[in-house]
């Protein structure tokens, strides 16, 4: 089913997504919305040992909203009324929200949250129990920096791939978000790629392999306390590293990035 830029896909799991027309990309490919959200965003956070009140959860590219109902379903199911919880979701558009919405049916996940999505969208805001959903809409890279609310405790980096939208995985991108993180904060991304744990390494986070997920066979989990990773990266990914270097990898920017993710890194494995 097509309908202007997105239109409702079947990914390999079998569960209905959007896919995007212009970007050409699909939206939680492979195992689906929900299951991907889940294994990637909320088990890695672990907030069965880190929820406290006040706790702040950043939702970096909003899309159709599954990361960000995904982490309200299991923040339900914990039961902890008393922890008061604020989701910001940041997103230049709202138009695959709009679209989930309207096909909430046939995508399911949105369906059970179609009152509280409809709020989110009139209001920019909207409660669901001990949570607070909030809008922040624009380009990221400028909101961040005008962004004035509590510093994000977890984060869900979900933008477009980078090779879509190679503007949102820069390192000064990952090193504004470090620098409004709290001090105890984990990042949770899709990319697995050398250049991405590199620059988050140049940006001052540490940074772990992270769960498979369906088609990907390992993720990436950065925090800003090197305990907070199950399975930091080690020796092993920095000798990957050079290999690359020495066979002549040549993108723009990527040879000094790997030097400094070098230095990153071994200083990353003395805190050990």
């Amino acid at each position: 089913m097509s309908e202007g830029p997105f239109e409702v896909v079947t990914v390999p799991g079998g569960a209905r997504s959007l896919r995007s027309r212009e970007h050409g990309e699909t939206f939680h490919p492979g195992i689906g919305p929900m299951q991907e959200a889940r294994i990637l965003h909320v088990a890695q956070h672990r907030l069965e040992e880190r929820l406290a009140a006040g706790f702040v959860i950043w939702d970096v590219g909003l899309g159709a909203g599954a990361n960000a109902i995904a982490m309200i379903e299991a923040l339900h199911a914990m039961g902890k009324k008393e922890s008061r919880v604020e989701i910001r979701s940041f997103d230049e558009t709202l138009e695959p929200l709009r679209f989930a919405l309207k096909h909430a049916e046939e995508l399911r996940y949105p369906a059970r949250w179609k009152p509280q999505i409809e709020q989110l969208l009139l209001r920019g805001k909207v409660e669901i129990g001990s949570i607070i959903w909030i809008l922040d809409t624009g380009d990221f890279r400028e909101r961040i920096n005008q962004c004035t609310g509590p510093a994000p405790n977890a984060i869900m980096f979900d933008p477009y791939s980078p090779t879509a939208n190679p503007g949102m995985w820069t390192r000064q991108v990952f090193q504004a978000i470090r620098e409004k993180a709290a001090t105890d904060c984990t990042l949770t991304t899709y990319s697995r790629s050398t250049v991405t744990r590199a620059r988050l390494l140049q940006a001052g986070w540490c940074v772990g392999r992270g769960a498979a997920t369906g088609e990907k066979t390992e993720t990436t989990v950065a925090a800003t306390r090197l305990d907070r990773l199950r399975e930091p990266l080690r020796r092993d990914w920095l000798e990957r590293v050079k290999r690359s270097r020495a066979a002549g990898l040549t993108e723009q920017g990527v040879t000094p990035e790997m030097l400094a993710a070098e230095l990153a890194l071994s200083a990353q494995m003395q805190i050990e």
